[in-house]
């Protein structure tokens, strides 16, 4: 049985993509006593209602990660909480940085604030490819946000309240994806606009997605970043498997975009091991005042890992892009 069953749940960001399949799984197989979707638009608290039909057993909290005394408040005999709330867009935090920090980093630090205060059991945060060596302002928030709850936990050393992160990469179905833009553009006939021909990516699942979440709560002693074992893919074949024998055209990197996105770095890589059968790679933390223990079983990487998107083991082709995305997930 998950520890998650039968608990009080609050999910920051609940309505995105990743919230609403987060609560579509807890609803459907851990009977939470509460489940509090903390965020800011009450229009997509609306339809997000409207979704799940009013389950009596969903809260709405409208607030933002901003506003420390509302999280403590909605925090209250709260047992776990998804931090899946952030600012996303790479070009959007190049030309708004301020705005990035507000939410991504002083939104995090409030988090792990009011989750110690209001005796949270365990907190997982979400994170991105783009905080491992990042080169825009959205990664490097995000980088410190990871930092903020894995060394948080020694902030909490002596409260019950512990926190890890999980990092994974671009995902089939979420919003803002460029899946539906291409999709539109070939039905009217015109070329992709293609960043660079070379790109490559990491890709996951909204179900994978949830799950890992699930996996790290039930393995997590806090302070562990957890990054699933995942296949690459090039950006020109996810365009062929969305609009076969479309044209495609080079229009360049944006602001703060890669070349390639990178999960583990070098430096991460001396730190990091194998768990649950090669399905995830565990980031363990370096300093463990709070009591954390070596994973037992877990398998330490070769030497001089890292992983990045260009150099996988995995790879995912047109066909079998086509054929996720034909699933639906």
């Amino acid at each position: 049985m998950s520890i998650l069953q039968g608990s009080s749940i609050l999910i920051t960001g609940g309505t995105g993509s990743f919230g609403k399949a987060f609560i579509r799984h807890a609803l459907d197989n851990f009977d939470p006593r509460r489940l509090i979707i903390f965020s800011r638009d009450e229009l997509k608290q609306f339809e997000c209602r409207a979704l799940f039909n009013d389950d009596p057993r969903l809260r709405w909290f409208i607030g933002d990660i901003r506003d420390q005394p509302r999280l403590t408040r909605a925090m209250h005999d709260v047992d776990y909480v998804v931090h899946a709330a952030a600012l996303k867009q790479v070009d959007t935090g190049e030309y708004n940085p301020f705005e990035f920090v507000k939410t991504n980093v002083l939104g995090s630090q409030n988090v792990v604030e009011a989750a110690i205060d209001s005796g949270v059991k365990r907190v997982v945060a979400l994170s991105t490819d783009k905080a491992s060596s990042p080169i825009n302002l959205y990664g490097a928030t995000k980088l410190t946000a990871d930092k903020i709850f894995t060394l948080g936990n020694n902030y909490a050393a002596s409260y019950p309240t512990r926190f890890s992160v999980v990092r994974y990469g671009n995902v089939t179905g979420s919003r803002g994806s460029i899946i539906p833009k291409w999709r539109a553009m070939h039905e009217r006939g015109e070329s992709l606009p293609i960043t660079d021909l070379r790109c490559t990516r990491f890709l996951i699942t909204l179900p994978e997605a949830v799950q890992m979440v699930i996996d790290t709560f039930e393995m997590m002693q806090g302070g562990e970043l957890v990054v699933p074992h995942i296949a690459s893919h090039k950006v020109i074949d996810l365009a062929q498997a969305i609009a076969p024998g479309a044209e495609m055209h080079d229009i360049g990197l944006r602001p703060g975009e890669k070349l390639h996105e990178e999960m583990i770095s070098p430096e991460e890589g001396r730190r990091a091991v194998i768990v649950m059968g090669g399905k995830y790679y565990v980031i363990e933390p370096e300093i463990g005042s709070w009591g954390y223990q070596p994973i037992k079983d877990a398998i330490p990487v070769p030497e001089g890992f890292h992983c990045a998107s260009d150099k996988n083991d995995i790879w995912i082709g047109v066909d079998e892009l086509r054929a996720l995305l034909e699933s639906g997930v």
